[in-house]
């Protein structure tokens, strides 16, 4: 599971923008760049260059030097999961085989890195538990577990 750079960034810099609560046409205004580049940017479709990506800080009111420390994270995140995957593969061979959210039977969801940090959530201690939100799309799932009825 790789995770490209750009949209590592772009899922930053999108989570930065909503939770100012700003919208595209407003950033792209004070970024002096295009609503439809800038769009595309955030998608990850799109690689910025260090001028656009200052710009679009500048016009955030995100330092840019933070921006890439938490970046930096989310890719150290997944590097960590990927690592963990391949060295137990037998105990994460359902995980691409689960469905999404939470398992309703059991009612438990799933856990979350945010910014590089783990939240709280209701499963066990394997990284199959994790799931990276709201930066990047990138999601691991837990295998869904049977239920048991008691006689």
């Amino acid at each position: 599971m790789t995770v490209l750079l750009r949209e590592a960034i772009g899922d930053r810099l999108r989570h930065a923008r909503t939770t100012k609560r700003r919208t595209l046409r407003d950033i792209s205004r004070a970024a002096r760049v295009s609503l439809g580049y800038l769009s595309e940017v955030e998608r990850g479709q799109k690689e910025a260059s260090s001028e656009l990506l200052a710009s679009i800080c500048e016009a955030l009111e995100l330092p840019l030097s933070e921006l890439l420390h938490n970046v930096a994270a989310d890719v150290s995140a997944l590097d960590r999961v990927d690592a963990a995957v391949e060295s137990r593969p037998d105990e994460f061979a359902a995980v691409n085989e689960a469905g999404d959210g939470e398992d309703a039977a059991s009612g438990e969801g799933e856990r979350s890195f945010e910014g590089g940090r783990l939240a709280t959530g209701s499963r066990g201690e394997d990284f199959a538990d994790f799931r990276l939100s709201p930066t990047l799309r990138t999601t691991i799932r837990a295998p869904k577990s049977k239920p048991v009825l008691a006689a």
